[in-house]
């Protein structure tokens, strides 16, 4: 009898974040697959999550490498999916680490594309979303009454985080690592910049917030970074 594959989101970086749901996931499965880059020297997810993995678990983490080229993707991915299945094979209950949301820009969505046609049994556990819990750090209404919110990448072709910005009323910009500058710029231009704020590992110990952006072009975020903005001041938003 094969296993159930589970993706569990861990949320943000606060372990008090995790659901009750995935607590009892975590203590009950017999291996924990914890994803990595060949940068890191170790999983967040795992450093989340562990204070809820009993010791006799088996903890493997797998390096799936943040590169955009088919080949290279295709390799390391399919020897990790292999991997995962044969554990399944097993009979034994598999538990795929995310941070945040399994299901927003998340590696456990490619694993579970690549497992889902395999006949297997697949339960997603959601979490706590960094922006979420940005938000709610904040004090930062994300959407009321009729206002639209916008989730981008900022890794997206400047034509379009310029398009989706000139329309949107609040805004989620996630992977503002990369052209952060490019971005400020972005969001000076489009009247979003005057109310807008920097979340970087919201939730962890080395959690940072920087309010005025208008002065930091200069910064270099960390990877977990999150920037909430709104083209209206908080409590001005309406039905009207």
């Amino acid at each position: 009898m094969q296993g159930t594959f589970y993706g569990i989101g861990v949320g943000p970086g606060d372990p008090e974040l995790i659901t009750l749901k995935a607590v009892k996931i975590l203590r009950e499965v017999d291996v924990i697959i914890a994803p990595r880059t060949e940068k890191k020297q170790n999983s967040s997810a795992l450093s989340i999550a562990s204070s809820f993995i009993r010791q006799d678990t088996q903890v493997l983490e797998l390096v799936f490498p943040m590169v955009f080229e088919q080949g290279s993707l295709s390799v390391a991915w399919e020897h990790n999916k292999n991997i995962i299945l044969s554990f399944l094979n097993e009979g034994k209950n598999v538990a795929f680490l995310t941070l945040g949301d399994p299901m927003i820009y998340s590696t456990y969505i490619y694993v579970y594309r690549l497992l889902e046609g395999n006949g297997l049994k697949i339960e997603t556990i959601p979490g706590v979303t960094s922006f979420c819990a940005a938000a709610s750090r904040l004090g930062f209404p994300l959407a009321e009454g009729n206002d639209i919110l916008s989730i981008v990448p900022a890794t997206l072709e400047e034509e379009k985080i310029e398009k989706a910005l000139s329309y949107t009323d609040n805004l989620v910009l996630l992977k503002v690592y990369k052209n952060f500058k490019q971005i400020i710029a972005q969001l000076k231009k489009s009247s979003l910049a005057d109310n807008a704020a920097m979340v970087s590992r919201c939730g962890f110990k080395d959690e940072e917030i920087i309010y005025n952006l208008n002065y930091s072009e200069d910064k270099k975020p960390n990877y977990l970074s999150t920037i909430l903005a709104r083209k209206r001041a908080s409590g001005s938003a309406g039905n009207d």
